[in-house]
């Protein structure tokens, strides 16, 4: 019979660290949505204080000023677009390079890797010159594009370390049956990599969804998203606080909702990615 772990003072005193980390990391939230219900004036005198009336009618304001459902539903568009391509991209590329590794196929893995470490500020100026060239500015479609090509690195990444753990006599019994190239990847190969493909989802979601930056380059006003949508509450002379924590609270809510129903496969997906078949 196994001997019980006594609970120590040690083991009480991480407790209560990880207790003080999970609130300072919680600490965000609470301003968000204890702002959200908040007048300008108190938000400007005290803005870590309860509110002293709970109102909804930042929200209604918020909802109407921005078009919510509109920029809701560009928001959605875009995320789900760019997040299905990455998928399929980023699942296939790396199936490819850890299935056959050529030489031309190692140089291209350790490239792709590399780019990661690129910051973003860096190539700002060349991306604007080449989204101009192809016409890809002000459209649904640039702006998937750029989220596939920034976002397949990692995506990449996590695939091929996931692939690796999928033993590779299952594949040759499906050509051994007739299967094609395409066939072995869709059928038996893939349906393999749902935690690990949960996880890139999840990854790419949480980022996109908040993403500045990139829209406001590429396609600005003429697609508007949620970020773009609540960076009109800040003018020059006037910041509009409380309607902005409103409409971040609306929009925090679907992704905050999807994060907690799917998180549960990012662990799996990534541990299981850390062990070579």
């Amino acid at each position: 019979m196994e001997e019980k772990k006594r609970y120590t003072g040690g083991v009480l005193v991480l407790e209560i660290i990880g207790i003080l980390v999970a609130l300072l990391f919680l600490s965000p939230f609470y301003f968000l949505i204890v702002n959200s219900f908040k007048k300008l004036a108190e938000i400007l005198l005290n803005a870590a204080k309860l509110p002293e009336v709970f109102s909804f009618s930042n929200f209604k304001r918020a909802w109407i000023a921005i078009d919510f459902p509109t920029v809701l539903m560009h928001s959605v568009v875009v995320t789900g677009l760019s997040v299905l391509a990455l998928v399929i991209v980023s699942s296939m590329t790396a199936y490819r390079l850890v299935r056959r590794p050529t030489l031309f196929n190692k140089i291209l893995f350790n490239v792709l890797v590399a780019a990661m470490i690129i910051p973003f500020q860096s190539v700002m100026l060349p991306l604007m010159r080449i989204t101009a060239l192809f016409e890809l500015r002000g459209n649904l479609h640039g702006i998937v594009i750029c989220y596939l090509g920034f976002g397949l690195p990692l995506s990449m990444f996590l695939y091929h370390g996931f692939i690796k753990s999928v033993p590779y006599e299952i594949e040759e019994a499906a050509v051994v049956d007739g299967a094609s190239p395409y066939g072995v990847f869709l059928r038996i190969v893939f349906p393999l990599l749902k935690p690990i493909t949960m996880t890139v989802i999840i990854l790419n979601v949480l980022w996109i969804w908040n993403d500045y930056l990139l829209p406001v380059l590429v396609i600005n006003d003429s697609f508007t998203t949620i970020p773009l949508a609540v960076q009109k509450f800040f003018g020059q002379y006037l910041r509009k606080w409380d309607l902005a924590m409103a409409a971040l609270t609306l929009s925090t809510i679907p992704v905050v909702a999807f994060f907690l129903l799917l998180q549960k496969h990012i662990i799996a997906g990534i541990t299981a990615g850390s062990v070579k078949g």
